[in-house]
């Protein structure tokens, strides 16, 4: 799935009033399972579309973004060969990746555009 149709499910889980979060790769090193701009977004009960590491990280980022969207509050996430969390995880392809996981907090705030 393609990044704009992860975008298109986001608008569409928003105007059906879904709680959401929206997990995006904002920067690699290294050899990394999906480039910058991978998506992943979430729902309240945990319904998600798309990918931000090609399944190895997958878990632990749907699990910050159920927090995010109880919550509401932003987080930046890293994970890499150096990173406990990350070999328990699964990511051992060398290289680090960092996710935000953001709030989407209605249909017509556009998902992915970080807010201050």
């Amino acid at each position: 799935m393609h990044n704009t149709d992860i975008l298109e499910v986001a608008q569409r889980w928003a105007g059906e009033n879904r709680k959401l979060a929206l997990a995006t790769v904002i920067e690699t090193w290294g050899s990394a399972p999906r480039p910058e701009g991978s998506r992943l977004v979430v729902d309240a009960d945990g319904h998600f579309e798309g990918s931000v590491s090609g399944g190895c990280v997958e878990t632990a980022v749907i699990e910050t973004a159920l927090e995010v969207i109880r919550n509401g509050k932003p987080r930046v996430l890293e994970f890499g060969v150096s990173n406990e969390r990350a070999w328990e995880v699964g990511l051992a392809c060398g290289g680090r990746i960092q996710v935000y996981v953001e709030p989407v907090e209605s249909a017509s705030v556009a998902p992915g555009e970080r807010r201050n």
